[in-house]
């Protein structure tokens, strides 16, 4: 079960053409509902005139090298280790959903794609996959704030939930569907089509979902991380009795 491409062994009912363009159709819908959500919001204008004034008032002008620096810094510690969160266990949830959604959704590009592959890349679909349960699960019902601290109920669902339930409820399906065509259950034509509905959800509602995100913080990251850099956030003022809180105009951002 764990070496078998699931989407080689479907292809007997469902042409290979038609999940190859299944998947192109969701990657244009996520390129399509990033671009709406960023016009819609001006996420971009946003950003690019905290820039510009970022540039206009800075005390201390950067070189190439330092932003340079301050660009691996952000790769790093903003993208790679998610450090905006300081929650030990929220960051390890979050980076167990991300480095778990990457993984399946390669893997399943790959494995849709190309007609021999080696045994890897249905492992890295099942790990992935598990990752993706693990992370997001432990997050949806023991981590997730504004439940019991505000005496709400733990299935209260809300707009900025839908990423992570369509993502849940996708990846889930998918794995019960490969479970049980591996096994040749009858049940697996269900789980299938519960599958591409909820995938199709995930994808296209990009505009509605925090999806498009995890495109835009990196920017905003990186931003954050100048403007603490070139002195332009030191401009602001801060509390009389606790100035060192907002740090010299050399200090790295501090999230809270």
């Amino acid at each position: 079960m764990f070496t078998t491409n699931p989407f080689a062994a479907l292809s007997a009912t469902v042409p290979p053409v038609a999940m190859r363009a299944y998947v192109v159709a969701m990657i244009v819908l996520v390129v399509a509902g990033t671009l709406f959500d960023i016009v819609h919001k001006g996420s971009a204008r946003y950003f690019f005139d905290n820039w510009r004034r970022s540039r206009t008032r800075a005390r201390s002008p950067l070189g190439g090298g330092e932003l340079a620096s301050i660009a691996i810094q952000t790769a790093v510690v903003d993208v790679l280790a998610s450090g905006e969160f300081c929650n030990a266990r929220r960051r390890i949830a979050h980076l167990l959903t991300m480095y778990g959604f990457v993984l399946h959704v390669v893997s399943t590009v790959v494995m849709v794609f190309s007609n021999s592959i080696s045994d890897v890349w249905p492992h890295l679909w099942w790990v992935g996959g598990l990752m993706v349960l693990a992370g997001g699960y432990w997050f949806w019902f023991f981590i997730r704030v504004d439940v019991a601290a505000e005496g709400n109920s733990p299935w209260r669902v809300m707009r900025a939930d839908l990423f992570s339930l369509s993502l849940l409820a996708s990846v889930t399906l998918g794995l019960v569907w490969a479970f049980l065509q591996a096994n040749g259950s009858g049940a697996a034509v269900v789980f299938f089509a519960l599958y591409i509905v909820a995938t199709t959800v995930l994808f296209a509602s990009v505009p509605w979902s925090k999806f498009a995100h995890m495109f835009f913080k990196p920017a905003a990251a990186f931003e954050k991380r100048v403007s603490y850099a070139n002195g332009t956030r030191a401009n602001l003022p801060g509390p009389a009795d606790k100035p060192e809180q907002f740090g010299s105009a050399r200090t790295a951002p501090r999230h809270y």
